[in-house]
């Protein structure tokens, strides 16, 4: 039996911001809510928003420049999620876990991705 797995980064990415999105509007009006939610909106889109301007990056340099753009913005992310977790917002423990992983997964690809480029860079 020959099973393809479907892997389309962006694709991932935009369910991440969406996923990002519900757990920033479902966040309370308090002070610390209502800055987490801005910054898990911006944060959290912006690594889909960078790999679209990296798939069509003008050089190597461009692309891995952007790459990084979008590692940074993954791992602000992430750490707004393990805020979140220690804060324990209520009835949004599986949310923030779900996306939690999911970034940690994102990271660990934009990394190799990173590191294949530059060595591809390398060998030009």
């Amino acid at each position: 039996m020959n099973q393809t797995r479907k892997f389309d980064l962006e694709d991932r990415l935009v369910k991440f911001a969406v996923a990002v999105s519900a757990l920033a509007e479902g966040l309370p009006s308090t002070i610390s809510g209502k800055y987490l939610s801005s910054q898990l909106i911006r944060s959290g889109f912006s690594p889909a928003l960078n790999y679209g301007e990296a798939k069509s990056a003008e050089s190597i340099n461009d692309f891995i420049h952007k790459m990084k753009i979008a590692l940074k913005e993954l791992r602000e992310t992430f750490i707004a999620l393990r805020i979140m977790q220690h804060k324990k917002y209520e009835g949004m423990d599986n949310l923030v876990e779900s996306c939690y992983v999911e970034c940690n997964e994102l990271i660990s690809i934009f990394v190799k991705s990173i590191q294949t480029a530059e060595k591809n860079r390398k060998l030009k």
